[in-house]
């Protein structure tokens, strides 16, 4: 286990696994170890790490919010007794499950994604698709740890995703000066495009903001696996920190393709685990129709017929959406 973590991890930077590792070290809410406890209990034996991620990330307390989680275990057929949906996980990581707790007079929710700690390491490394490192290039915490070789093989993963996030970005923007600001919007959008998220244009600028600090951050620790991509410009040249990227037209071009393929990839992606989770997650239906309401302003009305066929009925309102523009 030590040798295919290390064979993993050789050429990171030291400083960007640090940096990462503060990120995910960061304090949060009491209120969120309710819903870990829950989850500890939940996968026992077959749990090795808790990551929070997503809008509640900074949030005091949790309210009305859904939390995100991802849950790493060390095996799928230890986190499930079932059999389909060992099979499910396999096939198409993550499961998606909904989690609803009740104490102190209050109910804390919580939408939870269950992967193996190997196709952790795959996704936020190899895989084409942006689905994984795209989540986990932005910050995270680390709740929960089962020793401390998985905390290493976590951080270890955070900082590839970074990198994973960065090269196709980079590649997309030719040959310019920019921000790490700039940098990170572009990339985010790009990614939101590769999979069916209602979320606005805005929503991207929004969040880069939000962690602007971490992600100036991120991005010079990241530099040293940049080489031939992205250079720091001169102090005098700076301002706020400029960076020049050296991509041609040809390369931008490439990776341009790259990212279309990835969007229709992520479409037909998207629709499996959309299917997929009509079998994982109770009550779907109504969190998809909530969600889109909430970044969009759009009402999806969630009708008898479409609560008895999800996969069905579904299928024309994901139709009538794309159509509109309202999913991309």
């Amino acid at each position: 286990m030590t040798d295919h973590a290390s064979t993993l991890d050789r050429t990171l930077p030291d400083s960007l696994v640090s940096e990462v590792t503060s990120m995910g070290s960061r304090a949060v809410s009491a209120d969120f170890s309710i819903l870990v406890e829950e989850l500890k209990s939940r996968f026992e034996s077959s749990l090795d790490a808790i990551l929070l991620y997503g809008s509640c990330l900074h949030s005091y307390e949790i309210g009305d919010g859904v939390v995100d989680f991802y849950i790493v275990v060390d095996d799928y057929s230890n986190a499930y007794q079932e059999h389909y949906l060992r099979y499910f996980n396999a096939w198409l990581p993550p499961n998606v499950f909904y989690l609803e707790v009740f104490r102190q007079e209050k109910t804390f929710r919580a939408k939870y994604a269950v992967i193996s700690m190997t196709d952790f390491e795959k996704g936020n490394q190899y895989w084409f698709h942006s689905y994984l490192w795209a989540r986990f290039a932005q910050p995270v915490r680390l709740l929960y740890v089962r020793n401390k070789n998985i905390r290493q093989r976590v951080y270890n993963s955070l900082a590839h995703a970074v990198v994973a996030f960065l090269k196709p970005t980079i590649t997309a923007l030719g040959p310019c000066v920019i921000t790490p600001e700039e940098i990170w919007v572009k990339g985010l959008t790009l990614t939101y495009t590769a999979e069916l998220r209602p979320e606005r244009e805005s929503r991207a600028r929004q969040l880069v903001e939000l962690n602007l600090d971490d992600y100036m951050h991120l991005t010079e620790h990241a530099l040293p696996m940049l080489v031939g991509m992205l250079e720091k410009l001169p102090q005098e040249y700076q301002g706020q920190g400029r960076y020049r990227c050296l991509t041609d037209e040809a390369e931008c071009r490439s990776s341009l393709r790259r990212w279309r393929l990835r969007r229709w990839q992520g479409r037909v992606l998207s629709v499996l685990r959309l299917i997929k989770a009509t079998f994982t997650f109770r009550d779907c239906i109504d969190y998809a129709a909530w969600k889109i309401e909430r970044h969009t302003g759009v009402r999806i009305e969630v009708t008898p017929k479409l609560r008895r066929h999800p996969v069905l009925w579904g299928y024309k309102v994901f139709w009538k959406l794309l159509r509109r523009g309202i999913l991309r």
